[in-house]
């Protein structure tokens, strides 16, 4: 007899959404859950389907021959930061570079899968561990969600500007430096463009709004992707905008609709919008090439 999938509504991928984002425990999730499916068994085959599998990480194998990575450390303002670093194995020169910035789940497998392709598109890709001064990411999302817990956000701004510096003196690149984040990612690399004047082009994946009094320093050209039922990252659009058109930046705005937040993540079945995500990542790429260049 063939297994029924779970239905999954739009309620249930919300209350996901509010426990990704550390307004909600695990215990107080699966609790809601199990009210929105009906029973905790039902809770406990809909959750791993919203939640993200990393087995399907790897679409850029780690061994990749058309690529050199590496796990390296990068000096940062307090403690040396970890990272994962990503380039083409055969080089005809300098490359220009890209900074990844996780979701707040740390430096996972699907994070240095999306660095392996960034790399293979022509560039030198650095992926910060911004836990590292907490000792780096754990093994689990379990584990690593209550790390994000208080933590200090300059801390996070800080070592993730100290990349942009690394990479651009790096001897593999042209010194040309950009940025792209996810989710909570995506709120650092707002706040990179913000702290960072030699960061040229940065991609924000339905991250946080800076204040307007921080967006009027901005001086990266700036892409911005959001997720059309993401109704709590989407409300500080229109303000952020408005910061961004009196500080006369160099700014794209893309709205996905029908798409949720972190529709990037393939490795989320339930979140994950195929055609939202390709059309947002061609144009990340040609944005980067052509800032870059």
């Amino acid at each position: 007899m063939e297994q029924q999938v779970p239905k999954i509504t739009q309620a249930m991928i919300d209350l996901y959404d509010e426990y990704t984002h550390l307004t909600l425990d695990r215990r107080g999730f699966m609790e809601k859950l199990g009210r929105l499916a009906g029973g905790g068994a039902a809770a406990a085959a809909i959750a791993p389907l919203i939640a993200s599998n990393y087995a399907k990480a790897a679409i850029v194998a780690a061994d990749d021959p058309r690529l050199a990575v590496a796990a390296i450390t990068y000096p940062g303002p307090a403690v040396p930061v970890k990272g994962y670093l990503a380039m083409p194995a055969t080089r005809a020169g300098r490359l220009p570079a890209v900074v990844v910035i996780h979701e707040n789940r740390g430096l996972n497998p699907h994070i240095k899968d999306v660095t392996r392709r960034l790399a293979l598109e022509g560039f030198v890709v650095l992926a910060p561990d911004l836990l590292s001064r907490q000792g780096g990411t754990p093994a689990t999302d379990e584990e690593a969600a209550p790390m994000f817990r208080g933590i200090n956000q300059d801390d996070l701004v800080a070592d993730a500007v100290a990349a942009v510096s690394f990479v651009k003196t790096h001897a593999d690149t042209t010194g040309k430096v950009g940025a792209v984040g996810f989710c909570f990612g995506g709120g650092i690399v707002n706040q990179m463009a913000v702290h960072s004047p030699d960061l040229l082009a940065a991609v924000s994946y339905y991250g946080r709004q800076p204040s307007a009094e921080d967006a009027a320093k901005i001086r990266a050209r700036m892409m911005l992707h959001y997720a059309g039922l993401d109704q709590r990252t989407n409300a500080g659009i229109a303000a952020y905008e408005d910061a961004l058109k009196a500080a006369g930046v160099d700014y794209q705005v893309f709205i996905y609709e029908g798409a949720n937040h972190a529709f990037n993540n393939d490795t989320s079945a339930a979140r994950y919008d195929k055609a939202a995500a390709d059309l947002a990542w061609g144009r990340t790429i040609a944005f980067l090439k052509e800032t870059l260049a």
